[in-house]
């Protein structure tokens, strides 16, 4: 059986010498630098190579798990090795989620070209298939991994292994009975073809077919109206139109006949229920429809935390590679922490800790290249300055070579503001948060003769749950160590002036639009206590950053929701830590084109609002919701424990995030041995009292009755995202990656509560 991205790429020479394969070198640091054997497998989608030095293991990887290939030395690792081997034999595969990167090195130059832009062209390939290519790619890939002998068949006993291999324990007679009917050369074996019958019998969706003969005419097809009919009573589309229903059909039906003909058969049917506009997510929502002109401190922004970092805050390792990720993932505001490093270069990493050291000319470089990469509108730099004068010097230098005509060195109309820019203002624009001699006014009305100047101490390990939230506490602010600044840093501040907090009452007197402070979690938590609805106003004003408490040593993450809920804009998480609070910032953030700016509630926005989070029934224009979803069925749940002959017992488990007295979770029963097609029909009710601050996460979780529920896979949506009717939910890893075909089926109801 010949793949799809086998069928799109013969003749390629690049990937006729990649199959014959290379001794290519595995570089994991100066003292690790092995030769391996690399070689295209048959499938044309994977990558196998020699794992140890015994020669007797062998390891793979996917290329669909490859996100880009880089050239020369654009690793840190080959970057230390750059006497050692050219550039041009050099190249870093750079994989999907938080796995790390793979630095290889050629024997020759030719030989390195032909892997890269091999697999540039696999990568090119995979992407542009269509739904129905990557499930043809994906039938194919187990059809390679089952036929044990690689002759071409599959006998009873493969494919037996094969529904093991595919998270289903079958019923061995009615396993039989789906081979036999399969086998229609009565081979009693499986030809490629023969394998796709079984697989379509082995899928088949006896709730879809029974939801498309309630809809058909005939019970065999879906014309023009009665597509319509399903769309406006289902799919609660009101303004469906004929025009809409043939566009449907000529997107997604497969038979040119039916095209032809215009109407849609069942298998048009299934493809686009389980297309993009079959999903659970609002198709406007991914492009960029918000308003884009409103001041910054109207905005949630996504934002890191030790950016610098790839793994825990105690000893884990400082990269680059970090800052690429984050601002790949869309991430707006990133932190460098900068110390005084040798050879007068200044050095970024977790001070006072095991935690290695990249130079900070290397990090901005690395923000230059991948600031607008995903999305055009700003990027903060948040400075956390430990250095002497002379290096601050250095770092503005740095700083004004580097970024450039990208660097907002003034404001943007050359006036003093009264409120923050628009992202739109600041397109394609870097800008520094950090300390500042005096302010905007001084900066504008004359320069400074002084070289440096004093500023109180903003680090954040001085801050720890020590500042007090009394605006007339003058003995902590008395006890404040003083720093000198330079005076070409501070000039480099224009909208992001860090400034210590003292209190919503000073900030309403004597607060600037442009100045903004820092608050970890927990002094965070107890604002939105005392006074959530002072925090609401302060935050339509000024931008607020959190950061996580200091005691997180394993990096681990604060629940972002509780400061959404109060409208803090720069709520920064550890992007490089898996888990539920990640899931929440990339559920937020993955509207409005992923451009990593999402507009707050007009509730937020108003200078004078009157909302608390801990009240939402006492707000005017509280609107709140009846939520009903109908878990369905699951479809090719990836598999927990990777032994032969398990098999996952799933549920499903939704989650509710948003005000306080809308958290809530519900979970279905769970289904015995069934992760390839599990079946639940239960209906899951929730009260939503403000949904325009609420995000759904669903889970998914293989049961065990003795030890925690493994984690399976999951999905995180606004709730003003969702959109009504027979939704799939495309199921993501731990990572936030894609675990395609992995999906759910529901149905959803929205409802105004009476």
């Amino acid at each position: 059986m010949e793949s799809p991205q086998k069928l799109r790429i013969q003749g390629n020479e690049n990937l006729q010498r990649m199959m014959a394969g290379a001794m290519l070198r595995k570089v994991k640091s100066r003292s690790s630098k092995t030769k391996r054997q690399f070689k295209l497998l048959e499938d044309c989608a994977t990558v196998g190579y020699q794992s140890s030095w015994t020669k007797m293991s062998n390891s793979s990887f996917s290329v669909c798990d490859v996100e880009a290939v880089r050239e020369g030395h654009q690793s840190e690792v080959l970057q230390s090795l750059a006497n050692e081997f050219p550039p041009e034999c050099c190249f870093t595969l750079v994989f999907r989620g938080r796995q790390g990167n793979l630095d290889l090195v050629a024997e020759t130059a030719e030989e390195a070209q032909a892997w890269v832009q091999g697999l540039r062209t696999l990568i090119e390939n995979m992407e542009s298939m269509d739904d129905r290519e990557k499930l043809d790619q994906w039938i194919s890939d187990w059809f390679v991994k089952a036929d044990k002998n690689k002759d071409g068949r599959m006998n009873f006993k493969e494919t037996r292994k094969l529904l093991k291999m595919m998270n289903l324990d079958m019923n061995e007679q009615h396993a039989m009975l789906l081979f036999k009917a399969a086998d229609k050369s009565q081979t009693d074996t499986l030809e490629a073809t023969e394998f796709v019958v079984f697989y379509k019998m082995l899928t088949e969706r006896k709730e879809i077919l029974a939801l498309f003969q309630e809809y058909s005419s005939d019970g065999k097809k879906l014309s023009v109206c009665d597509l319509e009919d399903f769309l406006r009573e289902e799919q609660q589309e009101g303004d469906t139109s004929q025009q809409h229903a043939l566009e449907l059909i000529e997107r997604y039906e497969p038979s040119q006949k039916a095209k032809k003909n215009q109407y849609m058969s069942r298998d048009g049917f299934l493809m686009y229920l389980y297309s993009p506009e079959g999903s659970i997510f609002n198709a406007e929502h991914r492009a960029l429809y918000q308003d884009m002109s409103q001041p910054l401190s109207h905005y949630y922004i996504s934002s890191s935390h030790n950016t610098y970092l790839l793994e825990d805050q105690l000893k884990g390792p400082s990269s680059v590679e970090a800052y690429i990720q984050a601002l790949k993932r869309g991430c707006r505001c990133v932190e460098v922490d900068c110390w005084d490093g040798p050879n007068g270069e200044p050095i970024v990493y977790h001070g006072h800790t095991l935690t290695s050291k990249i130079l900070f000319k290397d990090v901005i470089a690395s923000v230059a290249s991948y600031a607008f990469k995903v999305s055009e509108y700003p990027v903060i730099i948040s400075l956390e300055n430990h250095c002497s004068i002379e290096q601050q010097q250095v770092m503005a230098k740095h700083l004004s070579s580097i970024l450039g005509d990208s660097l907002l060195r003034s404001t943007v109309d050359g006036r003093v503001p009264t409120e923050l820019p628009s992202p739109e203002d600041l397109k394609g624009k870097i800008l520094i948060k950090g300390k500042k001699i005096g302010g905007i006014e001084d900066h504008l009305d004359a320069a400074q003769d002084t070289l440096t100047g004093e500023v109180s101490d903003e680090d954040e390990a001085a801050e720890m749950d020590k500042d007090s939230l009394q605006p007339d506490d003058t003995s902590q602010k008395d006890k404040k160590s003083k720093q000198s600044l330079c005076k070409e840093l501070s000039d480099l501040v224009v909208y992001c002036k860090s400034v210590h907090f003292h209190g919503f009452e000073k900030a309403r007197e004597t607060g600037k639009s442009y100045e903004m402070s820092s608050l970890s979690e927990s002094k965070a938590r107890k604002c939105i206590k005392d006074a959530g609805t002072e925090f609401v106003r302060y935050n339509s004003r000024q931008l607020t950053r959190i950061y996580p408490s200091g005691m997180r040593t394993d990096s681990s993450n604060y629940c972002p929701q509780d400061m959404w809920n109060v409208g803090c804009q720069i709520v920064a998480l550890n992007f490089q830590t898996a888990g539920t609070e990640m899931d929440l910032n990339d559920g937020l953030f993955n509207q409005n084109n992923s451009c990593g700016y999402v507009l707050k509630p007009d509730f937020l926005r108003q200078y004078d609002s009157v909302f608390d989070p801990d009240r939402p029934l006492d707000f005017p224009s509280c609107s709140p919701k009846k939520l009903i979803i109908k878990v369905i069925s699951g479809q090719q749940l990836p598999k927990v424990n990777k032994k032969e002959g398990s098999i996952v017992d799933p549920l499903v488990r939704i989650e509710i995030f948003g005000v306080p007295q809308d958290q809530n979770k519900q979970e279905t029963k769970y289904i015995d041995n069934n992760g390839f097609n599990p079946v639940w029909e239960e209906n899951l009710l929730f009260t939503v009292h403000t949904p325009e601050l609420a995000l759904l996460r669903f889970v998914v979780e293989d049961h065990d009755t003795t030890t925690r529920n493994d984690f399976m896979g999951q999905y995180t949506i606004p709730f003003t995202s969702i959109v009504q009717g027979y939704r799939h939910i495309h199921l993501l890893s731990k990572d936030g990656t894609c675990i395609a075909p992995s999906s759910l089926f529901v149905h959803i109801q929205i409802k105004d509560l009476a």
